[in-house]
């Protein structure tokens, strides 16, 4: 198959400042003589400049009264513009015993696709790709998916049968880690159809010309991430509380914001870690960098991750990492090698592994550091990823 001309990814909003992954796939797509078209199911905060045409879904604008005008001219192009396969939508949806009323409520929803030429057509999320599994064969495209975690791991447990239309459906899945690949098999998806491709980062940003790792107190820990109860932020303010009471003297700053906030605070206040713990919310990357140099022992201790790339970040500016073996996380870090995975939801543990780092021999440290460096420098830099999914689109 030659290289595709025409890509339509869905996705629920425009890539924000936690979703750089999704803006640099699609630059490097553009890059090589791709276009790219995003449908999107919100309209708040669409760019003007934003780096590729973008499609607003009809429900995705907060106003009723343009709501009700998309909705009118879905209608329309329903009746005049592809009936035929707006019919055909239709059918195959009743074929699935779905009701006349979600049948057609899906077609009208999927009017924006339904109207594109493509060679692809990308669900940037697996729960994204619910009651839209027959788009891509209606308007002639090969079907993509992209499980990143969360739709994975936790979409399911609220809805056990979710994904059973999409995997009955022929479509080839894109995973961040070998662990969601094997996932996806053992849920009967075969395995021909799934390839992973790991996550990237700016490898030339995110870079450290610091050779050797010295311990100074008060220590410094650092995560980078959103205030969500995925990422275990509870947890690790409790193994840092082991820590203040032996003594340790230790800084730790979480910078990202999240609906988590409230219960974090709550919780530095009765751990008795008011005066260790700061909250910077979002930050530029230029200040994230920053706060990446300062930093001593980068901690991600996860109760369920993905990947990472904030974990990829702080390696390749050669902070000692301690993660989780949430999913993703124990490909993110070799244990041991190049930097530490633990079993999650165990403060104690994270604790103990940080005194251990602390006495560490420094040439070690150093060996474990430069290894981190090179892998990530190596194996998941940008270039790497977005020659991969030029790939991907070709098969």
């Amino acid at each position: 198959m030659n290289k595709p001309q025409r890509i339509g990814i869905v996705l629920t909003r425009v890539p924000g400042y936690s979703e750089t992954f999704l803006v640099n796939k699609i630059v490097g797509l553009q890059n090589q003589g791709i276009e790219v078209i995003l449908f999107v199911d919100q309209s708040v905060g669409i760019p003007k400049d934003f780096i590729c045409k973008i499609k607003c879904m009809p429900y995705g604008d907060p106003l009723k009264w343009k709501r009700y005008l998309k909705m009118v001219l879905s209608i329309w192009n329903i009746l005049f513009s592809h009936p035929q396969r707006s019919y055909k939508l239709f059918r195959m949806h009743r074929k699935s015993l779905r009701s006349r009323v979600r049948s057609f409520k899906n077609v009208l929803l999927a009017q924006p696709l339904l109207n594109e030429s493509l060679d692809w057509l990308h669900f940037g999320f697996g729960v994204l790709a619910v009651n839209r599994e027959f788009v891509a064969k209606v308007i002639g495209a090969s079907m993509a998916v992209s499980f990143r975690g969360y739709d994975l791991y936790l979409s399911p447990l609220k809805q056990p049968d979710i994904y059973k239309e999409l995997f009955a459906t022929s479509c080839r899945y894109h995973v961040l880690s070998q662990e969601m690949r094997l996932d996806l098999t053992n849920q009967g998806v075969n395995s021909n159809q799934i390839e992973v491709i790991y996550p990237a980062i700016d490898v030339d940003f995110f870079r450290s010309e610091v050779d050797d790792i010295v311990f100074s107190y008060p220590i410094k820990f650092l995560s980078v991430t959103r205030l969500h109860w995925k990422k275990g932020l509870e947890y690790t303010l409790e193994a840092l509380a082991h820590l203040k009471n032996e003594g340790i003297d230790f800084k730790y700053t979480i910078i990202g914001e999240g609906d988590q906030y409230e219960r974090l605070v709550f919780a530095v206040h009765q751990l008795d870690l008011v005066k260790e713990v700061r909250f910077l919310g979002k930050q530029s990357p230029a200040k994230v960098k920053q706060a990446y140099k300062e930093a001593d022992i980068y901690l991600q201790y996860s109760i369920q991750e993905g990947f990472c790339n904030a974990v990829l970040e702080a390696q390749a500016m050669g902070i000692p990492c301690v993660v989780s073996n949430a999913e993703g996380l124990a490909e993110n870090i070799l244990d041991g090698k190049t930097g530490w995975v633990i079993p999650k939801r165990v403060p104690i543990i994270l604790a103990n592994k940080i005194k251990e780092i602390l006495l560490m021999d420094v040439s070690k440290l150093t060996e474990i550091r430069n290894m981190a460096k090179e892998r990530v420098s190596d194996k998941f830099n940008m270039e790497a990823q977005q020659r991969k999914f030029v790939e991907f689109y070709k098969r």
